[in-house]
């Protein structure tokens, strides 16, 4: 009898087993992966970018906790920033919350910012919110890897096999069942199947409100440099950012269906991305697309912000799902917060309450309103 099994070991999975095997080495751990190569899985497709700039405090206080794991674990971290656009009475208020919970943020005014940023057009904008330091973009695939390898070298196992439903007996899980007809009996079971955790989560008659949402991320060469570049968000939901001697940039897509195919959509960026490129910085006329790529947002389309903790109605069936896109940054105190609640049964080093089930069950939504894409 296994302690704990989780379906998926990607970043969600990979975290939560590094703090379970911290927090109580003892404990039998398994991680159930489908692809060892993580070719599909959303953490190795992301952006791997971090802020403070949301709206709610359990989020900029996770990103916070994870800007502090990056440095102590030695993850390769930029700090150059997030840069905001928008509205200043906007920016102020959402600005009063991030300081409050002890985010190094900055607004500037369009003079301050055309001093800082020459190379941006702020004729249209009222002002910027500029992330000091906390935030940036890092190595990703370092900070999965890191986490993994660390789960494992503390004895948590890696199985290789598909996830297929839950064996249930009296409204708790007794096992994880295989595609291949196997059967997996544990005291714990977690869904941290990403974007496909809705699936997994309907074979114990859960409605998941977790979707995969296609987003296409373009590499982009520019002749000249932009210096002290940060990631810039646009009113007009674009984003981009430098990338050593590129940029990459994304975009709020035109088509959002679920489970589209993982190929990018080329045709978005001439159609709808680079003529708003090129207002925001007049250098980006000449832009030229190197490549692109396309992932899975776990977009949750109830509140767009990440569901924690345990089902009400299944007393040993947890959920780490839905970060709508911050998954990367969050999965370090995600996975310990998790982890806490399965261990002692109650958050320790920071409170995630507020992304309980329960939330959706009672059709409470907590509402996340810097959602990028």
């Amino acid at each position: 009898m296994i302690d704990v099994a989780i379906v998926g070991a990607g970043i969600m999975g990979a975290s939560l087993a590094y703090w379970l095997k911290r927090l109580q080495p003892q404990l039998s751990v398994v991680l159930i992966e489908r692809d060892r190569t993580f070719a599909r899985a959303s953490s190795a497709l992301s952006a791997s970018s971090i802020r403070q700039q949301f709206s709610i405090p359990v989020n900029i206080r996770m990103s916070l906790f994870g800007a502090q794991f990056l440095r102590e674990m030695g993850i390769a971290f930029n700090e150059s920033g997030y840069l905001y656009l928008g509205s200043r009475s906007v920016l102020e208020k959402l600005n009063g919350v991030q300081r409050q919970c002890g985010a190094d943020v900055a607004l500037l005014g369009p003079e301050e910012l055309a001093a800082r940023f020459p190379w941006l057009n702020v004729s249209d904008v009222d002002a910027g919110s500029l992330g000091l330091s906390g935030e940036g973009w890092f190595d990703g695939a370092a900070l999965h890897m890191a986490l993994l390898l660390g789960a494992r070298s503390a004895g948590a196992k890696v199985i290789d096999g598909e996830a297929a439903g839950f064996s249930m007996k009296n409204d708790a899980v007794e096992g994880i069942d295989l595609a291949d007809g196997s059967r997996i009996p544990c005291r714990h079971a977690v869904n941290a199947a990403g974007p496909w955790a809705r699936r997994l989560a309907a074979q114990a008659g859960i409605d998941l409100p977790v979707h995969a949402r296609r987003r296409t991320v373009f590499v982009l060469s520019c002749p000249a440099p932009l210096q002290d570049c940060p990631l810039v968000i646009d009113p007009t939901g674009f984003w981009f950012r430098p990338d050593g001697d590129v940029f990459i940039a994304g975009d709020e897509p035109l088509q959002d269906e679920d489970d589209l195919p993982l190929e990018p959509d080329l045709a978005a960026f001439d159609e709808a991305l680079w003529g708003r490129m090129a207002h925001r910085v007049p250098a980006f006329e000449a832009l030229r697309v190197e490549r692109a790529w396309a992932g899975y947002y776990e977009m949750n389309l109830f509140d767009h912000n990440a569901i924690v903790g345990r089902h009400p109605k299944v007393n040993n069936l947890w959920f780490i799902n839905g970060f709508s896109g911050h998954g990367m940054q969050h999965a370090p105190a995600a996975g310990r917060g998790l982890a806490e609640l399965i261990v002692s049964g109650q958050y320790e080093t920071l409170d995630l309450s507020p992304l309980r089930f329960e939330r959706v069950v009672q059709g409470q939504p907590l509402v996340e309103a810097n959602i990028i894409g």
